[in-house]
């Protein structure tokens, strides 16, 4: 039988086309992608088995059914699809490459697909072919990607551009809404402690625990988020009003200020809020946590775990900080330091035994700086180490000439005692002033400790093998004293003055801390100083308690370096004849205005007499500061503040009060009780008054 030319040409094309057929399959089955072909009104014509697998259905069901039905126009991750549409492309008989769709699945799974037009020679249209490849494992990728560039690795939080963009997104509404939106800026009060005390586990596991909390408090009200380390902020699109922000942020503080259980551990922390609202003005996203910042600086320095909205008073606050930091920068250079020297004395014979150096600044604009206002600021810029040095210089020189049997005392700030080059340091300045090591006491905080133990115990060994003393100050007012006691070897313990003012009232307990206190350091082989000792009942006291070192206003003010050497040559402090009774106080809770630097804040009496009181105010106001009071007895009251602590301050009156007047105001009047006088406190740094 004679074959055509037609049918030959056939049967030697048969064995390429199963070979085309053969690699066509083993390609769609790798997986890496399929092919697909419509008819003229976009129907399916082909597609291949494995896309019909992924969608449910076998190859030939979907012959006949729009191409379009394969894909969904639904995204639930928020990520981009192709901005043109399959069903775009097909209908205008337009080439196309690369579209990124979502398949019509239960799973998600997406697509790549490129396609072209088909047309005959004549250039009768007759539909598309096209090529898809599956982009899931990619897409998933980058929507992993895209929340881990949004997300707070540790907490699960918006992390810091997650929520810059949330805080610009607010802004735009809030302009085409003509409302406000609001900011707070949080940062965890003693969070360090517990870092630094059980390790960084530990404070991990906590900041987790801070932001399940958070996220109960703001539910669905805003954005909450964790710039870094311990510092949160939330970002509230529609929440404006005054009284709201207010009952949110205190919801914050108390909701963050219950204890945690970690590791079997209770754990207390606290938290301070700022917050600042927009307005219809053009103020940036970069300006409103400017201003949080500042809101949250003040709610710090108001004594932490309260809130503060901004004002723009904090501005010039701001900037008279900054002119603060950059004068405190020069005051070495300008001469403006000087050192002052309060004696320590033996309780028995009131033989001067020592010298406590302290530090003043005289500003030229200023006047008299208290070391607490100036001291933590230059911890936080960073001078301390300057400053400590000069202190350590200073005092180690005056020392040099005094007799032999007289010691210096000198601060040394917690950021001094991390320097590796701390022993080295005082071994040079011992050897260039001549001072006998056994002549100097190093005195630190409780604050040094928290820390590397390592560290610790490696730095204290080497400044006792210099030969120096060392003392721990404020004994008895921190977290841990006792075990430090055990840890340390050190020669002297400073009881805190707060244990001995009050030490003579019956109803206290101050006695009987203090007396165990003097037995324990007694056992330990270590002297102990009780700091504060301001009154003859007081001495008396501590005297009977066995205090073996006093130090205080009873035996001497802080003084000038002529003065000290005087009191040295002379070798004993002079006790005053007879001490005046202390006045009666009466113990009170009295609300007040304060006049303070042109401005006019509330206050609380806690107790009074006729030369002075105790005051609580949140504001801070700095040792040394004139004031005025008003409790509706009588006008203005001129003031003294004396010492602070915390949110109270003792101050002096500038002329006695007539407490008849405060009487006639109460109908029943409380009992007149013996309460001790306010006194300086220290700085805890460099030095501060005792």
């Amino acid at each position: 039988m004679l074959r055509t030319g037609a049918t030959l040409a056939e049967e030697e094309s048969r064995p390429d086309r199963a070979r085309a057929e053969a690699l066509l399959g083993e390609f769609e089955s790798s997986g890496k992608g399929w092919f697909w072909e419509t008819a003229r009104d976009g129907t399916v014509s082909y597609v291949s088995e494995s896309v019909a697998r992924t969608i449910g259905r076998e190859a030939e069901d979907l012959v006949g059914r729009a191409f379009t039905d394969l894909t969904s126009t639904e995204v639930s991750d928020g990520g981009a699809t192709s901005e043109r549409t399959l069903g775009f492309y097909l209908s205008s008989h337009v080439a196309f490459q690369d579209l990124i769709v979502r398949a019509k699945t239960k799973n998600e799974t997406w697509w790549s697909i490129s396609g072209r037009p088909v047309h005959d020679e004549v250039g009768r249209f007759f539909g598309f072919r096209g090529f898809a490849s599956d982009l899931t494992k990619m897409r998933q990728s980058e929507v992993e990607l895209d929340r881990l560039a949004r997300q707070d690795s540790l907490t699960g939080l918006a992390n810091r551009e997650a929520l810059r963009r949330a805080l610009d997104d607010a802004l735009v509404g809030a302009a085409r809404r003509k409302h406000r939106c609001s900011v707070f800026l949080l940062d965890l009060d003693r969070f360090k402690v517990v870092n630094d005390t059980l390790g960084h586990p530990a404070g991990d596991t906590l900041l987790r625990l801070v932001a399940l909390r958070l996220r109960d408090t703001i539910g669905e009200l805003g954005q909450v988020g964790r710039l870094g380390g311990d510092e949160f902020e939330v970002v509230l699109p529609s929440t404006s009003s005054q009284a709201d922000l207010s009952i949110l942020a205190q919801g914050i503080i108390d909701s963050l200020s219950r204890p945690y259980t970690i590791n079997g551990t209770m754990v207390s922390i606290g938290a301070s809020v700022g917050i600042v609202t927009s307005d219809y003005d053009d103020r940036t996203s970069d300006d409103l946590m400017r201003d949080a910042d500042l809101a949250l600086y003040a709610a710090k320095g108001a004594g932490k775990g309260c809130y503060r909205f901004f004002a723009p008073e904090m501005h010039e606050a701001a900037r008279e900080r900054q002119v603060m930091e950059s004068d405190l920068r020069l005051a070495l250079e300008k001469d403006e330091l000087k050192l002052m020297f309060q004696p320590c004395v033996d309780a028995s014979n009131e033989a001067v035994t020592g010298f406590e150096a302290l530090i003043r600044w005289h500003h030229p604009e200023h006047g008299l700086v208290s070391p607490a206002t100036f001291i933590p600021l230059a911890e936080e810029i960073g001078f301390i180490n300057e400053i400590g040095e000069w202190v350590l210089r200073t005092a180690c020189e005056e020392a040099a000439k005094w007799p032999q049997q007289i010691s210096i005392a000198v601060n040394l700030s917690p950021i001094q005692f991390k320097l590796p080059s701390l022993p080295s340091r005082v071994r040079a300045i011992l050897s260039e002033t001549g001072l006998a090591a056994k002549r100097l006491e190093l005195e630190i905080t409780e604050g040094v400790f928290l820390s590397n133990d390592e560290h610790v115990h490696d730095m204290i060994s080497s400044l006792k093998d210099i030969g120096v003393k060392l003392a721990l100050d404020d004994f008895g007012t921190g977290y841990s004293s006792l075990s430090y006691l055990l840890r340390v070897p050190f020669d002297k313990i400073k009881i805190d003055r707060s244990f001995v003012t009050g030490a003579s009232d019956l109803e206290g307990r101050n006695a009987a801390l203090i007396r165990a206190m003097v037995g324990l350091a007694s056992d330990l082989r270590m002297q102990t100083t009780a700091e504060g000792v301001e009154t003859d009942e007081e001495l008396q006291l501590v005297r009977n308690l066995g205090c073996s070192l006093v130090q205080g206003y009873i035996f001497g003010k802080p003084m000038a370096p002529d003065e000290a050497l005087a009191l040295a040559n002379k070798g004993a402090a002079t006790l005053p004849a007879k001490l005046p009774p202390r006045e009666a106080r009466i113990r009170i809770i009295r609300a007040a205005l304060l006049h303070h630097q042109g401005r006019v804040l509330g206050a609380r009496l806690r107790n009074i007499s006729s030369g002075g009181a105790l005051v609580e105010c949140r504001e801070e106001v700095a040792a040394g500061a004139r004031i005025e009071l008003d409790f509706a007895a009588g006008g203005l009251i001129e003031a003294e503040v004396r010492w602070v602590k915390g949110t109270q301050f003792g101050c002096q009156f500038k002329e006695t009060f007539n407490l008849r007047l405060l009487q006639q105001l109460a109908p029943a009047a409380p009992k007149p009780q013996p309460v001790m006088s306010p006194h300086y406190l220290s700085s805890g740094a460099v030095g501060g008054d005792k």
